[in-house]
């Protein structure tokens, strides 16, 4: 018996909102090396082919918007052609706070949930991105999140300040998925504000709002630097 088949078909009876997703993949890619992290390849495929087919192969999610940069929209468009989620690849903005508003605003107004995702974490998984959603549609906020393993330093100066329990301490990732309404209103207010927001659940979190966390994965990284690209290639030949 396949199990994770069988997991797919049971989760199918149970309904969730309308979700769509905004694929975040409109960044300079500084770190890299002068590799453009985006299309960097992963196994023969650019490692965004891998991360929007996920979400083109899961059952909770039901449209899909890209941002990205003016120079690879046609080529994501064309990468994604036969991908029938994907209803718009559209241009980014300066900061990542306004590629998501612009992501958002290219959703249909069928949209309940919107799933936030970074292009750059071609390793995301289908169970992620559904408990994600899951737990979005019953609890308006959600993330995936995985405990720390280091000691984590607070430091001023060069000064260690403080050493937060490491026994309270996650390390977020993407998809974050939110109430559609909710996650614009956080946005619209955090840019009123002027603040800068280093995730989208901290536009949530200024607002009072709670998020519901649940079990991320190990595997689901997030390549920034050219060795992260390495450790992605190998954790992508031991999922094989």
């Amino acid at each position: 018996m396949d199990i994770t088949k069988v997991t797919k078909v049971a989760r199918k009876a149970l309904k969730v909102g309308y979700c769509g997703a905004v694929i975040v993949a409109a960044g300079s890619a500084s770190r890299m090396g002068g590799i453009d992290k985006v299309m960097a390849e992963l196994e023969g495929e650019p490692m965004i082919v891998r991360t929007v087919r996920t979400f083109q192969e899961c059952d909770v999610i039901k449209e899909i918007v890209i941002v990205t940069r003016p120079d690879l929209i046609v080529p994501i468009g064309d990468l994604c052609r036969n991908m029938d989620k994907v209803k718009a690849v559209v241009v980014g903005g300066a900061s990542r706070q306004e590629s998501v508003r612009l992501g958002l605003n290219a959703l249909s107004d069928q949209v309940k949930l919107a799933a936030i995702q970074d292009g750059a974490r071609p390793l995301i998984t289908w169970q992620v991105i559904d408990r994600v959603v899951r737990a979005a549609h019953s609890y308006g906020a959600a993330a995936p999140a995985i405990p720390v393993k280091d000691t984590i330093k607070v430091v001023t100066g060069g000064v260690v300040k403080e050493t937060p329990d490491r026994k309270t301490l996650q390390a977020v990732q993407t998809p974050q998925v939110f109430d559609f309404d909710l996650i614009r209103g956080a946005l619209k207010q955090a840019e009123l504000d002027k603040a800068e927001v280093t995730d989208d659940c901290s536009a949530v979190e200024r607002l009072g709002m709670s998020v519901k966390i649940v079990e991320g994965d190990e595997r689901n990284i997030k390549v920034t630097t050219p060795m992260d690209l390495k450790i992605a290639q190998m954790l992508l030949e031991e999922m094989k």
